[in-house]
């Protein structure tokens, strides 16, 4: 099986789908945001508040780099910029976790953890700023996946399931 590729707005819930897709498949995953924690041994919104985006979206670049030459067999799951690297393509196959804006943030609002999950993501701290993001990535996210998995009013596994059956028509 080739590499699957997570993409979507912050807070879609790539995070909670890759976790039952490798209950349900024999493919690990990996974080490219957890991965880029670890290589600076910082948190991303420190990264962000210490060296700035500019300086975040150089590490995503060094770490595609490595992905694309160093991993298979593997579900990414990307932080939500992470789409804009170049090589996405032959990394793997990408696949869109698409829902609204609002759903998005009921979605986080909704989570047990929603103070948690907000401060983990220093690009929404500003709503009007964050839903400005949304609507530019989404007709790129659009453009760019090679599946779309909507997950509107869905359980992560139901997702899961779907983009294992989506993914095998595909490959």
């Amino acid at each position: 099986m080739k590499n699957i590729i997570l993409i979507g707005f912050m807070g879609v819930g790539k995070g909670s789908v890759a976790r039952e897709v490798i209950k349900h498949s024999d493919c690990v995953a990996v974080d490219t945001d957890d991965l880029i924690e670890s290589m600076e041994n910082r948190t991303i919104k420190k990264i962000f508040a210490e060296d700035g985006e500019e300086y975040f979206r150089d590490l995503e670049k060094k770490l595609s780099k490595w992905l694309g030459s160093s991993v298979k067999n593997t579900l990414i799951s990307t932080g939500g910029g992470f789409y804009k690297q170049k090589n996405l393509k032959e990394i793997g196959t990408v696949v869109l976790l698409n829902s609204p804006f609002d759903k998005i943030l009921k979605r986080i609002n909704s989570h047990p953890n929603a103070v948690k999950k907000l401060k983990k993501r220093p690009l929404l701290s500003d709503l009007k700023k964050a839903k400005e993001l949304y609507d530019e990535r989404l007709p790129e996210y659009l453009a760019l996946a090679d599946i779309v998995i909507e997950v509107t009013d869905k359980s992560a596994l139901e997702c899961a399931k779907e983009l294992l059956k989506k993914v095998k028509k595909h490959d």
